[in-house]
């Protein structure tokens, strides 16, 4: 593979999960290479390789001659008083777009990595240059594990001192993190949003779960599940992974109960949020 290949690829590879579920739902088939090729500005290898990356993480499957079909989406459930208001929305896009649809935006995340969110950012931003939305005021605040920490994982399965899977999580997190950076402060810059707070921190934590807190009255959570996956790396070579795959954790929706203070989706949304706060005074930096 070239060097300067990967990243394309992943870029592509980033692009298709943010569709996956929204722009293409469950059992749709994706476009033709050759259009998705034309769509993104790269090749048509680049796209294969960038397919042969959903397939792997069990996003879709291909077969020559039929195209490429999604065959798993992110799903949420949702038990609370707004279940109606859910029911058959199935990935995270629908929560992020009405979030940002309100004149104050507030979001606390507790991840893995940002790739997920840097994807649904730079939707956000392009709805608000195209005039369809328009925040006032945009707060976020994330939470990332140290990257010192030995997580364990993802990593080579047969080897757990191979470096490689940590360095590539690294890369990936540093990259999403500085592309939803960039994104929400030129909306500051460029006078589309008055008041634009991003912090992101660093916990001692090792993530077991993904938690969204929108405005402190709504909570998404999903547990991380460890997956075996093969994964090609920078230098080509495919390894054997245990993985985690956040776009696929089932979620739980929670909303708070206005009718009362011991309503479960209160108690959690609000325990949630007080051990969001607390982790983020007292242990990250």
């Amino acid at each position: 593979m070239a060097e300067g290949d990967r990243p394309e690829a992943q870029r592509v590879a980033d692009e298709l999960r943010a569709r996956v579920g929204h722009l293409y739902p469950l059992h749709s088939f994706l476009p033709a290479q050759r259009a998705l090729a034309v769509e993104l500005g790269v090749s048509r290898d680049t796209v294969q390789r960038a397919l042969r990356e959903l397939v792997n993480e069990g996003w879709i499957e291909s077969r020559r001659g039929s195209g490429s079909r999604v065959i798993k989406v992110q799903r949420i459930q949702s038990s609370t008083a707004k279940a109606t208001r859910v029911r058959g929305q199935v990935t995270l896009a629908p929560f992020i777009s009405e979030a940002f649809e309100q004149p104050e935006v507030t979001l606390d995340v507790h991840t893995l990595t940002s790739e997920s969110l840097d994807a649904h950012i730079r939707l956000q931003s392009e709805r608000i240059r195209g005039g369809f939305i328009s925040p006032q005021r945009i707060t976020l605040r994330m939470l990332l594990p140290d990257p010192s920490l030995p997580l364990p994982y993802p990593r080579v399965k047969e080897d757990p001192d191979d470096s490689r899977m940590r360095t590539r999580l690294r890369a990936i997190t540093e990259t999403h993190t500085a592309s939803l950076l960039g994104a929400l402060r030129d909306l500051q810059t460029e006078g589309l949003v008055p008041f634009v707070d991003v912090r992101i921190k660093q916990a001692p934590l090792i993530p077991t779960f993904k938690l969204y807190l929108f405005n402190a009255v709504e909570a998404l959570h999903g547990m991380y599940e460890i997956i075996e996956r093969p994964l090609e790396l920078e230098d080509g070579e495919v390894v054997t992974a245990l993985d985690v795959l956040g776009l696929g954790a089932t979620l739980t929706h929670h909303v708070k109960d206005p009718a009362g203070a011991g309503a479960p989706g209160t108690v959690f949304v609000e325990s949630m949020q007080q051990w969001f706060d607390s982790v983020w005074n007292h242990l990250a930096q």
